[in-house]
């Protein structure tokens, strides 16, 4: 039997494996390990479609001349998943009371909630909520999905448009000792919840471009302008983040704004720059 993936010779051994499924499921871990996964095949050049499935896995390889094996990247899908649960949000809302009340337990058995579950598990969560008539509203709901699904397809756009934000919010944590000082207690907290949002995405954006093979890459050793390596700007920044905490959850306000104004706006700002540079430069 000739196995290809995507169309490609794969240069593949078959060993014990008697049927189709065997060979799916010993090339389950080596596409993990890719970041690919399995979305198709064909056999002897027929499409295998959703019915035929469990027959085709029990097709023993000695009847198959041909066995094409379709991979798409986990982003890929994630962004699949993410488009077919703005259409389940849709279909949410279109429902009628009675059926609101089974639609969470429906919905977490679909293909979409479980990969949601797998890769990006807080918005599975808050999905879950929705759907049980908690937590955001659906057009709440269905905002932060269409961010998601931006970074995903554009993460480089995503980035660029965030330096607004970034000096933003890199301008209130300078002020924040002050707003502490001075009893500003609710632009404080402010403060601190809108860099958690912008550190939370930056850090999102991050992973996709990585995932993607960008010159930033830590395990590739890219570098910002500056000739620092991006991962020590990551390291340094995710240390900073845990003095920062450690500082908050002890309530030493002055510490946090110490913290804040000379270690975590310059750092942002730095590294905000390096993931730039790098992704331009993949």
């Amino acid at each position: 039997m000739r196995i290809t993936i995507n169309g490609k010779d794969a240069d593949i051994r078959l060993e014990n494996e008697q049927t189709v499924g065997d060979v799916l499921a010993g090339l389950g871990q080596w596409l993990a390990n890719t970041g690919h996964r399995p979305s198709g095949m064909v056999i002897d050049g027929e499409a295998v479609r959703t019915g035929s499935l469990e027959a085709s896995f029990g097709r023993n390889i000695d009847s198959v001349k041909t066995l094409d094996i379709l991979t798409s990247s986990l982003m890929e899908l994630t962004a699949e998943s993410l488009l077919n649960v703005l259409q389940d949000i849709a279909d949410y809302e279109a429902g009628v009371f009675e059926e609101k009340q089974r639609f969470r337990e429906q919905w977490e058995e679909s293909s979409q909630a479980r990969l949601l579950g797998e890769q990006i598990p807080e918005l599975f969560s808050e999905t879950a909520k929705t759907f049980s008539g908690e937590g955001l509203s659906p057009a709440g709901l269905r905002s932060i999905i269409e961010e998601r699904l931006r970074e995903l397809r554009d993460p480089a756009g995503e980035l660029e448009k965030m330096e607004p934000l970034i000096a933003g919010v890199c301008a209130r944590l300078e002020d924040l000792p002050l707003d502490i000082q001075t009893g500003k207690d609710a632009r404080a907290a402010e403060t601190i919840q809108f860099f958690s949002g912008i550190a939370g995405k930056i850090f999102r954006v991050y992973r996709v471009l990585q995932a993607g093979g960008f010159a930033g890459d830590p395990s590739g050793g890219g570098e910002s302008s500056s000739g620092v390596p991006l991962a020590e700007h990551v390291s340094e920044f995710g240390g900073v983040l845990k003095e920062l905490l450690a500082a908050y959850e002890q309530r030493d306000t002055v510490l946090v704004g110490d913290l804040a104004e000379y270690e975590l706006a310059p750092r942002l700002k730095d590294l905000y720059a390096a993931i730039k540079v790098s992704a331009v430069s993949a």
